[in-house]
């Protein structure tokens, strides 16, 4: 599903309107009509509700009252409220407000102390509260009046029906300056707004309902529309059954090559995610003297030992080793538990000069890769980087803060300068793609912020690969997958239990509902 920022809401509104000739009345009926709908599933037996709509001037206050026409005209008490003058109404709202007006509708004003005293007591008696206070145009803050009027909504505890987005937040970027509504649903027209799937934005929207309101389908599915959301339809066509005459050959050697002393469940827990994500074979390549360790744990796992260092890491003396498996296997993933030592720079640009097959960089293999980011220049190979916010903001030189105040915009731009896919984990993950297609990720938890957890995706990217997906589409796919699969643990262990480990076993339960689709 395609996802829009403001700008790219209004100019598909706009077409609808010039280019096909949708009158924008009919537009804002059938927001108007679609968000009563959500209100009657929300609140049954509606004859006994007091619904108070507080609207603003511009369109999203039309919406508003139409909302409040719809719900008279069906015997439920309606009372509008209105920030601002008739007259500063839009012109397809001014017409709605009129004809309110001649049906003698409960119409406010809300733009003085004694308009506040009024609605406090009104909120005391309300079942419900439709916010169409501020469309998509919304950026910056409220004034201290405004801001008034959001404490009381947020402050009565009402059931809150944001209309197309909640007040106060930037459908950009999903900013809230100082304040904003805290809705219980969000009836959104056409897309999805970027800023309702980013926080704090998302914390603020409530269960999102994505309304069709008879935007031509065109539109909505324009390829120049670059942000998307993943969803199980999307991942559903890479997860099909297994043909009946396969072999482990069939579905590639994933190789992951980190470890270190003290650290080697990192490696361990990435080649067991790439088995269980399906690939028919997986080697760990790690040093040495933990190479015993590593097998003990995973009899299904290959393992190879390379030469280390006298700190237990991976040595610059691995390398031909490291050659030759990268020679035999479909994907390799280098970084899981490899350590900050000093050689890891070294080993990983030879990786990079000589390796004829997608990499995956995770954990300390993108710690080296910060100490010279040049070596991703005219790589021929795909590159997959998954950083968390820390690990991004080695990458770019700029802050954990500054990474997450605008995650989408940093990732794209990095993946698009440097010809690579990012994944920029964290909750709502990024996945950026060369070519400048972003995917927005909305599955998993909190109880996924735990040691291991990246490593498991790592793996899951790794194994996809090496089963014939392309870099990019194993990366979304593996981020939806690894998402799923933790909101299926949380359902039997919660959250603070929830372990790494767990989000391995799980996964073929949550692949298995994939492939039975298919049956």
């Amino acid at each position: 599903m395609k996802v829009v920022q403001a700008d790219e809401m209004r100019a598909i509104d706009r077409k609808a309107i010039e280019e096909y000739g949708i009158p924008g009345l009919v537009l804002m009926e059938n927001a108007g009509l679609r968000t009563v709908e959500i209100i009657e599933d929300i609140l049954p037996g509606l004859a006994d509700t007091q619904v108070l709509i507080l609207a603003g001037k511009g369109n999203n206050g039309g919406d508003g009252l139409v909302i409040a026409r719809h719900l008279i005209n069906g015997g439920i008490p309606a009372s509008v409220f209105l920030l601002g003058k008739p007259e500063q109404l839009t012109p397809d709202a001014r017409v709605n407000y009129q004809i309110l007006e001649r049906m003698q509708a409960p119409l406010y004003g809300l733009q003085t102390e004694e308009d506040l005293d009024r609605l406090t007591l009104a909120l005391l008696k309300a079942n419900l509260l439709v916010d169409a206070i501020y469309g998509i145009g919304f950026r910056g803050g409220l004034n201290d009046f405004e801001t008034q009027v959001i404490q009381l909504i947020n402050w009565s505890r009402l059931p809150v029906v944001a209309v197309d987005i909640a007040s106060g937040v930037e459908a950009d970027s999903g900013r809230v300056h100082g304040i904003a509504v805290q809705a219980t649903h969000t009836v959104t027209f056409g897309l999805p707004k970027l800023g309702q799937l980013l926080e704090p934005g998302r914390s603020h929207t409530g269960t999102l309902t994505v309304a069709d309101i008879s935007l031509p389908r065109d539109l909505l599915t324009d390829p120049q529309l670059k942000i998307n959301l993943i969803t199980d339809e999307m991942v559903q066509p890479f997860l099909y059954p297994r043909a009946a005459q396969s072999h482990k050959g069939t579905y590639g050697h994933a190789l992951v090559i980190g470890g270190s002393i003290g650290m080697t469940g990192a490696v361990a827990m990435s080649a067991y995610a790439a088995l269980r994500v399906g690939a028919g074979l997986v080697t760990a390549a790690l040093p040495e003297s933990l190479q015993a360790a590593v097998e003990h744990q995973m009899v299904e796992v290959m393992t190879v030992p390379l030469a280390q260092t006298a700190q237990g890491s991976i040595a610059r003396e691995a390398l031909p080793a490291i050659k030759n498996l990268l020679g035999t296997t479909s994907a390799c993933a280098i970084g899981p538990g490899m350590s900050r030592y000093g050689e890891a720079a070294a080993v990983l640009q030879q990786l990079l000069e000589c390796s004829g097959i997608p990499v995956v960089i995770d954990a300390d293999g993108l710690n080296a890769l910060s100490q010279d980011i040049n070596v991703l220049k005219d790589r021929q190979i795909p590159i997959v980087l998954t950083p968390h916010p820390g690990e991004m903001a080695r990458l770019t030189g700029l802050t954990i803060e500054e990474i997450q105040a605008d995650r989408l915009a940093i990732a794209r731009t990095f993946a698009q300068q440097w010809g690579v896919t990012i994944v920029l984990k964290g909750s709502g993950t990024v996945v950026a793609y060369p070519n400048g297609e972003v995917f927005l990720n909305l599955s998993g938890n909190p109880g996924m912020a735990t040691a291991g957890s990246g490593d498991v995706l790592c793996g899951m990217i790794t194994g996809l690969i090496a089963q014939g997906l392309r870099p990019q589409d194993a990366a979304m796919v593996a981020v939806r997958l690894h998402g799923l699969t933790g909101d299926y643990v949380e359902k039997t262990k919660g959250q603070r239990g929830l372990i790494a480990g767990d989000i391995i076993q799980a996964l073929p339960e949550v692949l298995r509902n994939f492939e039975s689709a298919f049956s």
